[in-house]
């Protein structure tokens, strides 16, 4: 039986043959973004300070391991030109980042129990600065690709978080730092599009991820967490944000977008 409608193949960038970046590579979200982006025929540089790791997951996608600081102009632009040498830079994921959990003052009512401002600031170097630098790099590289269909060269994509959202007690850091990325977005992507590239982020809500560390008693902790999610009952997989992460540099009619991965969670105040 033969349906009255045919599928038609959807319209977007084309990654096959081209190179991709991305951060945080070797593990958790980045290293399920490596992936899918791989097998969808990207040639990908894994960008990290995990060396052992992503040594051995570019290996096996056939990609190349970069270890650079994202905060570190000379590092990254060697990472951008590793890109080039594999294909034309058309895609840049965002995935590296750090946590940090500590309350505005401490409880003895000094000051030297507030919360430490160099680890504030090196918060925000890494998850919004850092985030920055390797967006104003790679998209220079990308501005100088041959445009495809619409003069399309690039696709960017960045990670936030709930935090930038719903930052919960001891958050203030994270949530300034994620908080920045959903900020920045669409005024880069309106920077960009003069050159057809799009930008975009991701805020992921409770992904299980290597964070959590493993056994028993991680297991009752994510039990905890997942508490705040209406559906699915479970906290979220990496290769569903790296699914929406290919969608995102796919789809070339999506731009200066944030879009929330959370199962509905709105988490409360701790």
């Amino acid at each position: 039986m033969t349906t009255r409608f045919a599928v038609a193949y959807r319209a977007g960038m084309d990654i096959q043959g081209t190179s991709s970046i991305v951060t945080g590579g070797a593990s958790g979200l980045g290293e399920a973004t490596v992936r899918r982006l791989a097998q969808r025929g990207a040639r990908v540089v894994v960008l990290d300070m995990q060396e052992e790791k992503g040594e051995a997951l570019a290996k096996e996608v056939g990609g190349v391991f970069v270890k650079a600081d994202v905060t570190k102009t000379d590092e990254v632009i060697a990472a951008v030109e590793a890109a080039k040498e594999l294909g034309p830079l058309r895609s840049l994921i965002n995935c590296a980042g750090i946590g940090a959990a500590s309350r505005t003052i401490g409880k003895d009512g000094t000051y030297e129990s507030a919360f430490n401002l160099d680890y504030f600031a090196k918060v925000i170097q890494i998850n919004l600065i850092g985030t920055f630098n390797c967006i104003r790099l790679a998209a220079t590289a990308m501005s100088l690709t041959e445009p495809l269909a619409d003069n399309e060269r690039g696709a960017i994509v960045n990670t936030a978080s709930l935090a930038a959202f719903d930052g919960q007690i001891g958050q203030a850091a994270y949530s300034a730092s994620k908080g920045g990325v959903v900020g920045m977005t669409l005024p880069i992507a309106r920077d960009l599009g003069v050159v057809g590239i799009r930008v975009n982020t991701i805020a992921p809500g409770l992904i299980d991820t290597p964070i959590y560390g493993s056994g028993e008693a991680s297991e009752a902790f994510k039990e905890k967490l997942k508490k705040d999610v209406v559906f699915p009952d479970r906290l979220g997989k990496p290769d569903e944000f790296a699914s929406l992460a290919l969608e995102l540099v796919t789809n070339s009619y999506m731009n200066g977008e944030t879009i929330r991965i959370d199962g509905a969670a709105r988490l409360g105040p701790k």
